[in-house]
């Protein structure tokens, strides 16, 4: 079965755009897990620009008590591992992070920064955290992000689809085929495969017919098309998509 993580950052950014408390992260967290949604998904930035660290306090309090899973995303900083090793959650994924960006725009340089990940990598494993390398599907990040001891790859799909929503279709394929050999090299070194970021219903069911991916994190599109129709059935077609994608490659 390929899961669902759904990021519920977004939930936090309306909210503070007004300085209150609603609308409440945890409460979108229980109504994603309630959709069909297999764990949550927060990214704690340096800036605070959407979940705060008391969500992250909340949301670690919750899911341990439903037994789900929280996956937290985080830069490689000593505040964010003390933070980690604080929580303890279940997942933690690695990303890269600039503050002057709106959103993470590229992989994390594992090649480049593998002497200062590695270590993170073996602290977050020791406290019993599975770890994530969010990577582009590049063949000498995937062996590199292999070399620091993480279990987990996420595999950067943005640029797919943002090439698949424009309409450039050979532009898309190319990309495609990068995921889809990169996912192959991956789980061929015993990485576990996930992916994200723009996944939408145009472009989930390509992603998620790649066999060799286990997990697809998916927030801002989930976020905003909620407001159209309520997270609960936004996340219920999300969720039939890629059973039938997957269903069609195992068929």
């Amino acid at each position: 079965m390929l899961r669902l993580g759904v990021n519920i950052d977004h939930v936090a950014t309306v909210r503070n755009a007004r300085g209150g408390l609603y609308p409440d992260p945890v409460r979108a967290a229980r109504e994603a897990l309630a959709a069909g949604a297999d764990g949550i998904t927060a990214h704690l930035r340096e800036d605070r620009r959407h979940i705060s660290d008391a969500d992250i306090d909340a949301l670690a309090v919750v899911l341990r008590d439903e037994d789900r899973p929280l996956n937290l995303e985080m830069a490689v900083t000593q505040e964010m591992l003390d933070i980690a090793l604080h929580h303890r959650p279940h997942a933690v994924c690695l990303v890269p992070e600039k503050r002057e960006e709106r959103t993470t725009e590229g992989g994390l340089d594992v090649v480049g920064g593998h002497n200062w990940i590695a270590p993170f990598v073996g602290q977050l494993k020791a406290a019993g955290s599975r770890v994530s390398l969010f990577i582009g599907a590049d063949p000498l990040q995937i062996e590199a992000a292999h070399r620091t001891g993480a279990q987990v790859v996420e595999l950067h799909t943005g640029a797919f689809c943002d090439a698949a929503r424009d309409g450039h279709e050979a532009e898309a394929a190319e990309h495609l085929a990068a995921l889809t050999a990169g996912a192959a090299l991956a789980a061929d070194l015993g990485l576990e495969v996930h992916a994200g970021h723009g996944i939408d219903y145009e472009t989930v069911k390509p992603v998620a017919a790649i066999p060799q991916i286990m997990e697809l994190n998916i927030g801002h599109f989930l976020i905003g098309e909620a407001i159209f129709v309520g997270l609960g059935p936004a996340i219920a077609r999300m969720r039939a998509l890629m059973d039938e994608a997957r269903a069609g490659e195992a068929a």
